[in-house]
């Protein structure tokens, strides 16, 4: 058997709160045209700047030539950008709002005076124009043709000048070829448009679903290209970790000790997959107590457990392995995600046997609880006891409420103080509650490196269920990080897992390489 990554698994935004992504090449030196907002915001999960604690020299080099968005596309394969929306409330939002209402104010002066000025409704026509032409794929030529015909420059100065510019037919026709090339997803977007009279506010709401289309084309060609990107990412990485390698021979001794230790845990630890097992020995001996496995281990099986180690990492031992120097901060951000999602499955469990099946029957009394729970867990690290001691409060008091509400028996005062007592030791290790949901939690995690998330989603243990979004998205980025770096690193783990598994063995099961 190979060790492959296992395959891998919106809301129409009102025209007249979405602003359209700045385009970097025309806004500078331009009076007459609409400010736009900055660069299209990216995915948080990608690769960040090299933490400050690498170890080995040269490599914080090589982190800083690989390209960042080759490295994300490589790794996420449903990876898309966005555009970034600022809160309306910050002084950013309310400056480009402020700014935007300015712009728009004035075109109205402009096309309302006698005779009308048309200078920058020439200039926003052009933009269009130069907008559609980008959309239109390499072997559209008559659609752009047709374009430039209808909105040639020069014609258009022509009419302005004799001031018979017609800008609301030219929206209109604009409009129409918008509704030809759109996504199937921006359609209702651009019928909104249709009822608007006014030319303004008619070209104002082309610009928004415009900045929208210019982002589809975007992610549309990013899809294209991801598989190449993905080659030249796997490819480049490997390059530039054996230029490092050929260099320091003992760059990987830290590598070799991690997948040494994770062997040694597997020789340790009992079966714990659906696949050997069944969910009732999920809540079993933890994989530190010592219970002597016989059967033989694999490559494959070694270097799952090697990964899951590293969501347990100690943050003050520096001998994280080379190999994964790349991806230590997105590695400690999906430990802080599964320590959320811990507290959080131990919160419902525990209130769900106060509450009974009524009120956990409702997906929005659970999603209610979710949000609360998530939203007082932000400060858990800096303040776990007021965090933990907030999150029983309000978890309480709202089922308290509900039930109140719903008719029921509301919580006695001895139940409502030991319902508080308990959601507070949730936030102990050593409480039994949160020792199992995170054996679970982290089981999941290794059947989703060797199922696949969608199989792993289809036998959830108890406490978990609640969760499965949650879980879903988490051991999607579980998989995604890890599949990345075997398929860079493969040809490593291959040689390093040879000397660590019996030569019978590495020959039946061996570490993908690409």
């Amino acid at each position: 058997s190979t060790f492959g990554g296992p395959d891998t698994i919106s809301k129409m935004p009102d025209v007249e709160e979405s602003v359209p992504p700045k385009d970097p090449g025309d806004s500078e030196g331009r009076s007459c045209k609409p400010e736009t907002s900055g660069p299209p915001h990216e995915d948080k999960s990608g690769p960040e700047d090299p933490p400050p604690f690498l170890s080995v020299t040269g490599l914080t080099e090589t982190v800083n030539e690989v390209s960042k968005l080759s490295n994300k596309i490589g790794m996420n394969c449903d990876y898309y950008m966005e555009e970034k929306v600022l809160p309306p409330s910050s002084l950013e939002g309310k400056v480009k709002e402020t700014v935007h209402n300015a712009f728009w104010d004035h075109l109205k002066e402009q096309l309302s005076a006698t005779p009308p000025d048309f200078s920058c409704a020439l200039e926003l026509l052009k933009e269009i124009k130069e907008i559609l032409l980008s959309l239109l794929l390499p072997r559209q030529n008559r659609l752009r043709t047709e374009i430039e015909e209808a909105l040639d420059t020069d014609l258009l100065k022509q009419e302005a000048e004799h001031g018979a510019l017609k800008v609301l037919y030219l929206s209109k026709y604009v409009l129409n070829m918008m509704a030809l090339l759109c996504a199937p997803l921006r359609d209702e977007a651009v019928q909104k448009l249709e009822n608007i009279t006014d030319p303004v506010w008619l070209l104002r709401g082309i610009f928004q679903v415009l900045g929208l289309m210019k982002m589809d084309m975007v992610n549309y060609t990013i899809q294209s290209l991801q598989p190449h990107l993905q080659e030249h990412s796997i490819q480049y990485e490997r390059a530039k970790f054996q230029e490092l390698l050929n260099k320091q021979p003992s760059l990987l001794n830290h590598t070799t000790k991690w997948l040494t230790q994770a062997a040694a845990d597997l020789t340790m630890s009992p079966p714990t997959c659906p696949d050997t097992s069944d969910s009732s020995s999920l809540a079993g001996p933890s994989p530190n107590e010592a219970t002597n496995n016989s059967e033989p281990l694999s490559p494959t099986m070694v270097l799952c457990q090697g990964f899951l180690n590293l969501l347990l990492w100690d943050p003050e031992n520096e001998e994280f392995p080379e190999t994964l120097l790349m991806d230590r901060t997105r590695l400690q951000e999906l430990k802080s995600q599964l320590h959320q999602l811990t507290i959080m499955a131990s919160v419902l469990l525990v209130a769900s046997s106060f509450s009974g099946s009524v009120l956990f029957g409702s997906p929005q009394f659970v999603d209610k609880l979710k949000r609360i729970t998530k939203s007082l867990l932000e400060d858990f690290h800096s303040r776990p006891e007021e965090a933990i001691l907030t999150v029983s409060e309000q978890v309480s008091q709202e089922i308290h409420q509900s039930l109140k509400n719903m008719g029921l028996v509301a919580l006695s005062s001895d139940n409502t103080a030991s319902l508080m007592g308990q959601l507070q030791n949730i936030a102990k290790k050593e409480n039994c509650v949160h020792s199992v949901i995170d054996q679970r939690i982290r089981l999941f995690l290794k059947c989703c490196l060797v199922l696949g998330v969608q199989r792993s989603l289809l036998d959830l243990p108890g406490g978990l269920t609640l969760i499965e979004a949650e879980l879903a998205e988490l051991g999607q980025k579980f998989v995604n990080l890890t599949h990345h770096n075997q398929q860079v690193f493969g040809p490593y783990y291959t040689e390093i897992l040879e000397t660590l598994i019996s030569p019978t063995q590495a020959l039946e099961t061996k570490v993908e390489s690409v």
